[in-house]
């Protein structure tokens, strides 16, 4: 196998076609970066911020990958991803996750020591999650608690301290994170019973649509409230009611509960994020 091949093989491993999964950490750490500052962080922050977001993801995905591969096999979604398949070896993806977790670091070296103490804390979430889903019921909540991280980061490099604003934008973020991963859980929902592994849409069973809304409700009303007073009001209430909109359509894809839709309701949060982060945006601009 010549080098070109193994590229392609390390670039499948952390997703890269597929940055749906980069950009659902990205916008709220993002937006997060923006109230702390009050408006543009500066290009420094948001370099580390954006390029740090996109490092981890990739290295979650192969610890992820690494800690799946024996049931990964048995789901048709994921049959194919190179560790499962022994196109990429444990050691290698183990190896390739590693470099891309050290890189990340370096960049958070360039913060301060309070944003390096949280980053411990975040690579071990991201470490705990994949192993998440053989023992806790609900692993979306785990997997919302790592995805959450780079808030208080955030406000951490920008700050030097993580108020309880902070913390009241990640348990908002958690509540997103527990509507769309539950829409991906219920896209593998059949090959995870017969599997014996726990996810939230097998745990909420036939609760799990209205709990997604909920969650999505949620997470909405959490933001409205703690930034309505930092952001220009009538430019985020919009940004909000546009969210809204796209909750409603995704009701319309997850309520018959097909792979299908549930799938593409899944790819779409990004949307949802980036109008969220564009209001927060255009509203600090606009003060």
């Amino acid at each position: 196998m010549n080098w070109g091949q193994k590229l392609n093989l390390y670039l499948a491993l952390i997703r890269w076609d597929r940055p749906a999964g980069w950009l659902l950490l990205l916008w709220p750490t993002l937006g997060a970066l923006w109230v702390a500052a009050g408006g543009f962080p500066g290009w420094h922050l948001l370099s580390v911020f954006v390029l740090g977001t996109i490092l981890m993801r990739s290295a979650g995905c192969c610890i992820n990958d690494v800690a799946d591969r024996e049931f990964d096999k048995h789901v048709k979604r994921t049959a194919q991803r190179p560790v499962t398949t022994g196109r990429v070896s444990v050691k290698e993806a183990l190896a390739v996750g590693a470099v891309l977790a050290l890189l990340a670091f370096v960049l958070v070296l360039s913060t301060n020591a309070l944003t390096i103490g949280l980053s411990f804390a975040a690579l071990a979430v991201t470490l705990a999650y994949p192993y998440a889903k053989r023992f806790v019921s609900m692993p979306q909540a785990v997997l919302g608690v790592a995805f959450g991280m780079g808030i208080p980061m955030a406000f951490a490099a920008v700050r030097g301290e993580v108020p309880a604003l902070a913390w009241v934008l990640a348990l908002g973020n958690l509540c997103w994170v527990l509507a769309y991963d539950t829409e991906y859980a219920m896209v593998d929902r059949d090959d995870d019973l017969r599997l014996g592994m726990k996810t939230s849409a097998i745990t909420l069973g036939t609760w799990d649509v209205p709990v997604v809304m909920l969650c999505y409700l949620l997470f909405i009303s959490i933001w409205a409230v703690a930034l309505i007073n930092h952001a220009q009001v009538a430019i985020f209430v919009i940004a909000l009611l546009v969210a809204l909109g796209q909750v409603a359509w995704h009701f319309t894809l997850i309520r018959s509960r097909t792979r299908e839709g549930c799938f593409k309701a899944f790819r779409l949060n990004h949307w949802l994020g980036l109008t969220v982060f564009a209001g927060i945006v255009v509203s600090f601009a606009a003060k």
